[in-house]
């Protein structure tokens, strides 16, 4: 799939028919068959029910979804928006090394594959997140969940002095 063919579906207006096929796929584990207008039957592989799964989940929580190739290529600017940053933080990370990346033949521009966005996206979410563990932790050995707002203000004006 190319990047001009790629196709984004947003969630249905009406959620019904897709609640209720959340619903189905909630209660059972593995994969039935598919029924075509004419009434034959196919097996669905395990694999391509667990994408189904997964699109009708992201779109039960209003999200829109699109299906890509995991090796695909993708523009830096194309990146720069998967991970929510501008294009030229983005040259910077890669100048820096964190993410992986080809060049276009003798040209300037550069590819990065789809799952190494992914996974460098991976990989600064559970940093966030521990570095938040570790700000909670310390917080609450410091007692600060125990103060009320005005001693938490003098507390933060006073380390913040320090």
């Amino acid at each position: 799939m190319s990047a001009k063919d790629s196709l984004v579906v947003d969630p249905p207006q009406d959620l019904n028919e897709l609640l209720d096929l959340a619903r189905f796929l909630e209660h059972h584990s593995a994969p039935a068959v598919l029924v075509g207008p004419d009434g034959e039957q196919i097996a669905l592989p395990l694999e391509a029910y667990e994408v189904l799964r997964q699109v009708v989940a992201a779109m039960q929580h209003g999200e829109s979804v699109s299906v890509e190739a995991i090796d695909r290529q993708l523009t830096t600017q194309q990146a720069a928006s998967l991970l929510g940053i501008s294009r030229s933080t983005l040259v910077r990370l890669l100048d820096e090394n964190e993410l992986p990346f080809d060049r276009l033949g003798e040209s300037r521009h550069r590819r990065l594959r789809l799952h190494d966005v992914l996974a460098y996206r991976e990989r600064t979410r559970a940093d966030r997140r521990a570095r938040l563990d570790e700000l909670t932790r310390q917080a609450d050995e410091d007692g600060l969940y125990d103060m009320d707002s005005d001693a938490y203000r003098a507390a933060l004006t006073e380390a913040r002095k320090s």
